[in-house]
């Protein structure tokens, strides 16, 4: 298939331009000696989750047990589930467990460790561990991690170590903000895994990860493993935070011109907020970049445009500056097709059933992405 005969709005991969990010991640983690285990919930993809295995990856990272059943049912066996467990989802866990997957579960309290002993099951367990004040997790030092620890170790479940997440990183811009707080995810997490040790208790995997501490630690020194997920797309949030630029984004949306408004300098597409998704990231970010960059039909960003604003299935496309341009016109007759690189990648190919793949020659493949819980 051709680009020109893809219906619109549809979700572009950049082949170049995926296989460049996670050579650049793996080689990196490989340097810093440690397993990288990405997070597919970015992709929802198994053609891009093997790539990633292709070049280097050990295990998988996912954000649902559907991504965990799909991606076992494809091959992958060795899937961490980086969402502290809920007890009614325990059964479908168990299930995976029996069918051979080798599942490692998540708690941050007594009582979610205590719901996970309770089934009898020796499950894989990790317990997560607050490195930021991000999210979730418990303080390295608090004495609940050793009560959790406890819970897990005497209960019958094999307490497989720490993880966590410095997701704070997605508000820094700066090379030494970034590398202050991945040697802070690191520091403290490792500091969790000797104070389990120091307890009596097994703790032989430290996980830590988000794109931005993978791509500025200076050193992992403890850790033996990170997840990473956006990397294998970026976008425009990576770009300002300085992790990669938008000419690094393998991810777009492709669409067609459909209207103008030549008065005020605007030309519409057929991609709203449906097709780019509503997360405007940039918004509070240095660069403000609407709803994405706006690139020609090879992918070459287009100086001075934007998506700066959208409805369900209605995209406007003007000038940065807020400057009326008539010629944009001329210059993008109905029928034209574009390509917008996205705010948020995993929000933006949430929003399709499936990816075209975009071959350095122009050919086209479609690889099937899934939805759900």
């Amino acid at each position: 298939m051709k680009l020109t005969d893809i219906e619109t709005p549809a979700a572009l991969i950049d082949e170049r331009r995926m296989e460049a990010n996670i050579r650049r991640m793996q080689e990196r983690m490989t340097a810093l000696g440690v397993r990288l285990r990405p997070h597919v919930k970015t992709s929802k993809c198994i053609e891009v989750a093997r790539r990633q295995q292709e070049a280097g990856a050990s295990g998988i990272t996912v954000s649902t047990l559907k991504e965990a059943e799909q991606f076992f049912a494809a091959g992958f066996a060795d899937i961490l589930y980086a969402v502290c467990i809920s007890p009614d989802k325990l059964d479908r866990a168990l299930a995976l467990c029996r069918q051979g997957c080798a599942l490692t579960l998540l708690v941050d309290s007594v009582a979610a460790a205590q719901a996970v002993v309770a089934k009898g099951h020796p499950f894989e367990v990790m317990i997560e561990i607050d490195s930021d004040g991000h999210r979730s997790g418990v303080q390295p030092e608090d004495a609940v991690l050793i009560d959790i620890g406890k819970v897990l170790h005497e209960g019958g479940a094999k307490l497989k170590g720490v993880l966590t997440h410095a997701g704070s990183s997605y508000d820094l811009d700066t090379p030494e903000a970034l590398q202050k707080l991945a040697e802070q995810e690191r520091r403290l997490s490792v500091r969790a895994a000797e104070c389990l040790r120091a307890a009596g208790l097994p703790c032989p995997e430290v996980s830590v990860g988000s794109t931005p501490t993978a791509l500025s630690a200076q050193g992992l020194d403890g850790v033996t493993e990170v997840r990473a997920g956006v990397y294998v797309f970026f976008d425009l949030v990576m770009a300002n935070i300085g992790v990669c630029t938008p000419e690094n984004v393998a991810l777009s949306v492709l669409t067609t011109v459909i209207g103008h408004q030549p008065e005020k300098g605007w030309v519409i597409v057929d991609a709203g907020w449906m097709a780019m998704s509503r997360d405007r990231g940039t918004q509070r970010q240095t660069t403000d970049y609407g709803y994405g960059i706006v690139c020609d039909a090879e992918g070459r960003a287009i100086e001075g445009l934007l998506v700066t604003a959208a409805n369900q299935e209605h995209g406007i496309i003007s000038r940065r500056d807020g400057k009326a341009d008539p010629g944009l016109v001329e210059r993008f007759p109905i029928g034209t097709k574009l390509r917008v690189l996205p705010n948020h990648a995993c929000a933006t190919g949430a929003q399709y059933p499936d990816y075209h793949l975009v071959t350095a020659k122009g050919a086209t493949f479609v690889w099937p992405r899934f939805h759900g819980w």
